[in-house]
């Protein structure tokens, strides 16, 4: 059974519960705090007391059920409430350079045969976009309509080893 905001009385906030989602997660957690407005729960995840602690934010709607399994103390003591503000900001400053580099990874104003290109070029070799070109190890440059035909620049190697590549591509498109 799905929960909505009439649930709210049973999310105490210290009551450790035990949660099965709609999407088949389970899990245990501390109540922190609960939201009747948005519906949403803030958890601790586990038992763990300390510096570090896991935070999960669950939106009630989507809990398929729950068992209250106790009650203990306040989970927002200040006394025990730690916040590592260097680490949070090296992982935020982590996941923000994997997206980035992700994002350099999708071609802008290019067909999805292309970015299929991209994407078998990059498995084996250093591959980047210059605008709709792709860049195959700084030299060799695959061009629109991206046919082995199209494949200019870089060692006679290098380029072969690239419109071999695009040519097998090519004729699974």
């Amino acid at each position: 059974m799905a929960m909505d905001a009439s649930y709210g009385d049973e999310f105490a906030v210290g009551c450790f519960i035990s949660i099965k989602t709609a999407l088949g997660d389970e899990f245990e957690g501390q109540i922190i705090s609960f939201d009747r407005l948005s519906n949403m729960l803030v958890l601790q995840e586990g038992s763990k007391t300390g510096p570090r602690r896991n935070i999960r934010l669950l939106q009630a709607n989507y809990i398929k059920e729950f068992t209250i399994l106790g009650q203990a103390e306040d989970p927002l003591d200040l006394k025990k409430c730690y916040l590592d503000l260097a680490s949070l900001q090296a992982r935020e400053e982590a996941a923000i350079r994997q997206a980035e580099m992700e994002a350099e990874r999708i071609g802008v104003g290019v067909t999805s045969d292309a970015q299929r290109i991209f994407d078998a070029l990059s498995k084996t070799l250093p591959v980047h976009w210059d605008k709709t070109v792709i860049m195959v190890m700084s030299e060799v440059r695959v061009c629109s309509p991206y046919l082995p035909e199209n494949v200019t620049g870089g060692t006679p190697a290098a380029n072969d080893r690239v419109k071999k590549v695009v040519m097998h591509i090519d004729t699974r498109i």
